[in-house]
């Protein structure tokens, strides 16, 4: 599933496509791609006709388009396959597009009259969808109130994190994964960070020290912010930015993925484990095993 570099590109493609547009129509062409919005397709296109759609927003893997007149925004949930693209209103439907939404006037006057692009999402295993929510004080969408800050959000506390992690008491990937102490961090940019900063997966938080937490903080935003240069990490053509494109940090991963590759550091080959239904990788010179770990 993508995580926060992945969903921040698909973030500021929106942001310099859709901000301030209002919206002429909506089409949901499949009922699944808005079952979280409990009203109904029909609900949902009608509420979305007419509004001027605000800067996209992001909270670690969440994405939203608040509503500039309303206390409301849609939320977007890419699941394992979704993807929100500027097509042109000439090009030809996508295979699985599920719901479009056309605009009342062109996003410059360089793109030509209003309508010729339209914001279309499309989902082949349809795990994901749009749905409309109340927004809180804070302007997020109340269904993801709950979602703590991610590391690259100017206002996230470290030592609030540290704190939370040594009372815990859980392992450091189970923390790095929870989305309420800290959002944006799923399976590949954990193992990624982790690689960096020689810690092993099943290392117990509650043995962190405040360097140590300092430390691994400052490489998961190291490692994300060259996914972001990237473009994200793709495997396939399931994940792209609003222009149909394909990331490549990929090519850069030093343990997700690498099983049974030299480690780039000291050239062990890298192992992978079965993990909570995934799969961790790690080095196992460079990232120690604790004693209770296998």
């Amino acid at each position: 599933m993508p995580e926060l570099p992945e969903v921040e590109v698909v973030r500021r493609g929106l942001e310099r496509w859709v901000a301030h547009r209002a919206v002429a129509d909506a089409e949901v062409l499949h009922p699944r791609a808005v079952r979280r919005h409990l009203a109904g397709p029909d609900d949902f296109a009608h509420r979305l006709k007419g509004h001027r759609i605000g800067v996209p927003c992001r909270r670690g893997k969440y994405l939203w388009l608040p509503l500039e007149d309303t206390d409301q925004s849609v939320l977007a949930h890419l699941g394992m396959s979704g993807q929100l693209l500027m097509q042109p209103l000439a090009a030809p439907d996508e295979k699985h597009l599920r719901i479009r939404i056309r605009f009342t006037e062109p996003q410059s006057p360089e793109e030509g009259p209003a309508g010729d692009t339209e914001l279309r999402f499309v989902d082949q295993r349809t795990f994901g969808g749009l749905s409309l929510h109340d927004n809180t004080p804070e302007g997020l969408p109340d269904v993801i109130a709950h979602i703590a800050r991610d590391p690259l959000d100017p206002l996230f506390d470290d030592e609030a994190f540290h704190q939370a992690l040594r009372r815990k008491r859980t392992t450091i990937k189970r923390a790095l994964l929870d989305q309420s102490l800290i959002s944006g961090v799923g399976n590949i940019y954990a193992d990624e960070a982790l690689w960096r900063a020689r810690i092993h997966y099943e290392r117990p938080t509650a043995g962190f020290t405040r360097p140590r937490t300092l430390q691994l903080l400052g490489h998961v935003r190291d490692v994300m912010n060259a996914a972001l240069v990237a473009g994200g990490t793709s495997f396939d053509s399931l994940y792209v930015n609003v222009n149909g494109e394909s990331g490549y940090f990929d090519r850069s991963l030093d343990a997700y993925g690498r099983e049974g590759l030299p480690c780039r550091r000291c050239g062990t080959p890298i192992r992978r484990r079965a993990w909570m239904n995934r799969s961790s990788y790690y080095c196992p010179r460079c990232q120690r095993a604790p004693r209770a770990a296998s």
